[in-house]
């Protein structure tokens, strides 16, 4: 089948090598224009461009897809179908009516739950028991068209964000694979159901000690491996990647309970957390025991606290 793939990271780029490893015949692919990323905010081509770039695939990185002569080229590929996985762009109609299969999405959520641009975070934040894939075709909305198929998946308890999209995208590149193979009438999404995905604020990623454990430990897991969960020290910034809830522990919110080799115990606004794994800006991640060896952290510190 001859495709136009359009999609931007790792999510995208396991769904495209699916569809190259299928034999279909990419004519094109769309990925969003190259951004600074890491600390030296080095100009990166996303994991798509990377991805096609290797198999000598035509592409193109337009900054929208209203513009008339980006149209025109996705026309000129004359695509069976336009598959989306994570794109980043919003497709205009004309393109939706472009091919006679139609735009399929390939969205990491069990639709019509978490629609939008952070679904997996959403879902571990929210403490869903299950998400899965949606392949569903296109329509003007945001993640509203109707469904072709759908797989769940459980969320464990040990899940991060970086665990679950990784398994999401092996679904999600199965999925479309026979989306395109063996197309099914699709059916409506119910919209009394609808939720909305956020994109993920900074703010949100700072830890607020007066949430319950359990709130404060799905955040940890829902910004790893990006951003990160942070928190601070005086004026030293710190990232949690990996806590437990401890039932029945009291004290003002971000205050160091224990500190030792098998964690560092901080209070919450309920219960309190066991930090096992936590950074300090500039330095790599650290088991809790090798961290306290070159840190200070005692009982009776609080964190979230600045100077001043």
């Amino acid at each position: 089948m001859r495709i136009v793939f359009a999609g931007t990271p790792e999510f995208a780029a396991v769904s495209l090598d699916a569809l190259l490893r299928a034999r279909h015949e990419v004519a094109l692919v769309l990925t969003r224009p190259d951004r600074p990323a890491g600390r030296g905010l080095k100009t990166q081509p996303s994991a798509v461009k990377s991805l096609a770039r290797r198999h000598g695939l035509a592409l193109l990185q337009p900054a929208t897809l209203k513009d008339a002569a980006v149209q025109e080229a996705i026309a000129a590929a004359r695509p069976d179908a336009i598959v989306v996985a994570a794109y980043g762009l919003m497709v205009p109609p004309a393109l939706l009516a472009l091919p006679p299969i139609g735009c399929l999405n390939v969205h990491a959520s069990l639709l019509p739950r978490w629609r939008g641009a952070a679904p997996i975070q959403r879902a571990i934040l929210a403490g869903d028991e299950t998400t899965g894939i949606t392949i569903m075709r296109m329509d003007e909305g945001l993640d509203t068209g109707p469904i072709l198929s759908q797989e769940a998946t459980a969320i464990a308890r040990t899940d991060t964000a970086g665990t679950l999209h990784d398994r999401l995208a092996a679904v999600g590149a199965r999925r479309i694979l026979e989306a395109l193979a063996a197309p099914r009438a699709p059916r409506p999404q119910d919209e009394a159901l609808a939720t909305y995905a956020a994109r993920i604020e900074k703010q949100e990623t700072e830890i607020d000690w007066c949430g319950t454990a359990t709130e404060i430990e799905r955040s940890i897991r829902a910004f790893d491996p990006v951003p990160g969960a942070q928190t601070r020290l005086d004026s030293t910034a710190l990232k949690i990647w990996r806590a437990q809830v401890e039932r029945g522990v009291s004290a003002a919110p971000g205050t160091v309970c224990e500190a030792g080799p098998e964690g560092i115990v901080v209070a919450c606004g309920t219960d309190a957390l066991r930090v096992t794994e936590l950074q300090r800006a500039g330095s790599k991640r650290f088991a809790a025991r090798a961290f306290l060896s070159g840190f200070r952290l005692a009982p009776g510190m609080r964190l979230g606290a600045r100077d001043g």
